[in-house]
């Protein structure tokens, strides 16, 4: 290997070096001092300096001839306008959907909370409101502390990280850093400190696809940055350091950690009082994340909004700041999913426990265990109400489940009653509840667990202003994260006997009354009615009534009665009567077996032609998007729907309606839902159950006057829900649920009886459909 060169010898070591021809001298002169040599250390001091000075000069050149010319315009910061995402609301203004390439809520500072603008300055700049946009102290605080090893500290100020967020990379550069310095001292020039404070709080990245504060209180914690608390406040403020690192929904401990340093530097710079820290140090803080920010769970009619718009704008839609106001209202959306999620909990827990979602191994060491147990449920995340758990013990009657927020629950009793069998040795492996089990939990009650799974079986639920079409509610399914198959919009089913009110209502403009005798008798049909093979329709319960009236055959929901009515009135005919309902024809082939709803509908047909029942006989279009607006308040679409009494047509005679309205309210007084006006005290409903063969579907389909509703549930891959599984035990509980919210505060509303309906054996009866005394009996 070749040396160095060496320095070359200074002028005193060459002369040192020859012979000295001089005539030798005895010795110097007393007291004299040797001045050929100088101090080292004032030596090593002077060369520093001077190079130093030599960098310094070149930084300062490279600065103001190379770098300063060719720096970015902060027209940007000046014209702050940063991209917005579409945001979707409820018809009273609650956000339940955001779509955008940045999630964003840009407000002014005066609306940010002061703990939450305290927590930022003391941990990214407690010196902001006073240095000029390069903090030298700061500076010089962390070049100190990093020479003595301690954690490696910046100096970037509030207001360079604004300049590098919106002009530079995050490549650590020296070139990188004077163009910041650059910036800053720029941006310091044009904007006041509260304008720099308030573009930072706006814009900086906080994970979770979170930009700026207000939405990053929205995702974390669920709430409007005003509602923050100073707990929360600490916590978010850890975030712009490194958003992935202490991210609350993925790194809590890591996170909460952070969050009391934040704490502790807020309460050392006077932010807040001894006091205030206790509080915020002990507070319990409910960490949401994404797929969990909305306190409204309205997933599936955001994603119908969103793609409405997508297909009309484009991707425009994601940058605007557009504002959506849907008709969905909160307190029906929240009933409505609350009602779903317990209809199918319900019946998923009288069912067969399926086994664990997952097996992970415990490791001996305690610390190696808890960080398997954290990737487990990071892998099996919370699916809002269910929670994801590890089993650390189980016993044939007691069983300890790890959930977390790292709390321990132990489940004993009918808390395990869904998989008993599955805690004894003889299991099959792949159910038995072991030791690593990934387990579901469901929490029944304050403090209440109970061992739970997640449901096979799907929902859904809509309902209607009756009045205009309005969407008041709408759950596409169990959970939206899981499963983005919108069943209210296109789950196509047979609609089993909720069909039969519109084979009745065809009936009664044929000369049918509620009066009229019907034989609900076994009846053999042969393959030129059917269209494909005889067939031998049966009732549910398998019993037969003989004769017996139209109204208690609906009410009941016979089979055979409907089977006879459809041979009566012709199958052609009710084809075409069922369009005035909004049902395609096509679905809905010309054979007796439609009586039976062996047809296919969605969930939000069906509730488009109940409302014709339950308006007293006019036909509304569903509608969801109320109003848009644009990042200016400016009003860009305001829906105009046709309303009953205004401009809606009229599809069904006046009187043909309130015949059936009366015999569909007979269901809910006597027949297979009395259960409803029992449980909601109140006499204005009506509607029909339905359970399709081999009780693939169950429904309920029923309204008041002013709000229609329809429930259904079932499994994606048709398969029989289980014996003695009806419209009437499934959906109905649904529908009953949500009518309690609905028409809570709605005063119960009598029908006055349209000209031309008469009493005739003790029922409504319609003379001009009824010529010769209409039909009074049909064998």
């Amino acid at each position: 290997m070749a040396l160095p060169p060496k320095d070359p010898p200074s002028l005193n070591q060459r002369l040192a070096r020859q012979p000295d021809k001089r005539p030798s001298q005895r010795g110097a002169e007393p007291g004299s001092k040797n001045r050929s040599g100088s101090n080292p250390l004032v030596k090593a001091v002077l060369i520093i300096c001077v190079v130093f000075a030599a960098v310094f000069t070149l930084l300062l050149g490279y600065a103001f001839l190379i770098a300063k010319p060719n720096l970015p315009k902060i027209s940007a910061l000046v014209d702050y306008n940063p991209k917005t995402p579409l945001r979707i609301y409820t018809a009273d203004k609650v956000l339940i959907g955001e779509f955008g390439e940045e999630r964003r809520k840009v407000i002014p500072l005066n609306e940010i909370p002061l703990s939450m603008r305290n927590a930022v300055i003391a941990t990214e700049d407690d010196r902001f409101y006073s240095h000029g946009g390069v903090d030298y102290v700061g500076v010089l605080r962390a070049g100190v502390a990093n020479l003595r090893g301690h954690l490696a500290q910046g100096a970037s100020t509030i207001t360079m990280q604004v300049a590098r967020n919106f002009f530079l990379s995050n490549e650590k550069t020296f070139s990188r850093k004077i163009y910041e310095i650059l910036l800053a001292w720029e941006i310091e020039s044009e904007l006041s400190k509260d304008k720099i404070l308030e573009i930072y709080m706006n814009q900086i990245f906080l994970g979770q696809r979170a930009f700026g504060f207000a939405s990053a209180a929205q995702i974390y914690f669920g709430i409007d940055l005003k509602d923050i608390t100073i707990a929360e406040s600490a916590m978010l403020a850890g975030l712009p350091k490194a958003p992935s690192a202490y991210n609350p929904v993925t790194n809590f401990r890591r996170a909460k950690i952070r969050q009391e340093y934040i704490l502790q530097r807020m309460r050392d710079l006077g932010y807040i009082t001894p006091e205030e820290y206790q509080t915020a140090m002990t507070e319990e803080l409910h960490i949401r994340g994404l797929g969990n920010e909305f306190n409204t769970h309205a997933d599936f009619a955001a994603e119908m909004v969103r793609q409405i718009l997508f297909t009309q704008y484009g991707e425009a839609i994601y940058s605007q700041g557009l504002d959506v106001y849907t008709t969905i209202l909160k307190a029906d959306q929240d009933a409505a999913y609350k009602a779903v999620r317990r209809g199918i909990f319900e019946y998923d827990l009288r069912h067969a426990y399926r086994g664990p979602e997952g097996f992970i191994d415990l490791p001996e060491d305690s610390v190696k265990r808890q960080r398997a147990i954290d990737e487990a449920l990071l892998a099996y995340p919370q699916l809002d109400d269910l929670q994801s758990g590890v089993v650390l013990d189980a016993k044939p009657k007691e069983m300890q489940v790890m959930i977390a927020t790292g709390d321990v629950i132990t489940l004993k009793g009918d808390a395990l009653k869904l998989a008993t069998a599955s805690l004894t040795d003889s299991s099959q492996p792949k159910k038995r509840l072991r030791p690593g089990a990934v387990v579901r939990l469901l929490q029944t009650e304050p403090g209440i667990w109970r061992l739970a799974q997640l449901p096979q079986v799907e929902a859904a639920f809509v309902s209607l202003n009756a009045e205009d079409g309005a969407i008041l509610s709408l759950v596409g399914g169990f959970d939206f994260r899981r499963n983005q198959f919108n069943h209210v919009t296109q789950a196509l089913r047979q609609p089993g006997s909720s069909f039969k009110p519109f084979i009745y209502s065809a009936a009664l403009e044929k000369g049918f009354s509620p009066s009229t005798l019907v034989n609900d008798a076994p009846l053999s049909v042969g393959s030129m009615e059917t269209g494909s093979q005889a067939w031998e329709p049966k009732n549910y319960d398998g019993k037969y009534d003989g004769m017996m009236r139209l109204r208690n055959a609906l009410a009941k929901s016979k089979n055979l009665v409907s089977v006879r009515v459809i041979r009566a009135i012709g199958p052609s005919y009710a084809q075409d009567y069922i369009q005035r309902f909004g049902f395609d024809p096509e679905k809905h082939p010309p054979y007796l077996t439609m009586a039976l709803g062996a047809g296919s509908v969605t969930p939000l047909q069906m509730a488009t032609a109940y409302s014709v029942f339950a308006n007293g006989g006019y036909r509304v279009d569903p509608f969801l998007i109320d109003k848009m607006v644009d990042s200016k308040g400016k009003v860009l679409f305001e829906a105009k729907p046709v309303r009953v009494g205004d401009d809606a047509p009229r599809v069904l005679d006046a009187r043909t309606a309130f015949v059936m309205d009366s015999m569909l309210q007979e269901v809910t007084k006597t027949g297979t839902a009395a259960s409803a006006r029992a449980k909601l005290g109140r006499s204005d409903i009506a509607g029909k159950t339905g359970t399709t063969n081999d009780s693939h579907d169950a429904w309920f389909a029923g309204y008041n006057p002013k709000v229609v509703a329809i429930a259904w549930i079932g499994f994606d891959k048709p398969e029989n829900l289980g014996d003695h599984e009806t419209g009437g035990g499934l959906a109905l509980p649904m529908w009953i649920s949500y009518m309690g919210t609905a028409l809570k505060s709605v005063p119960q509303i009598s029908r006055e009886t349209p000209a031309g309906v008469t009493q005739f054996d003790g029922d409504w009866f319609i003379p001009d459909f009824a010529p010769n005394g209409g039909v009074r009996e049909v064998q």
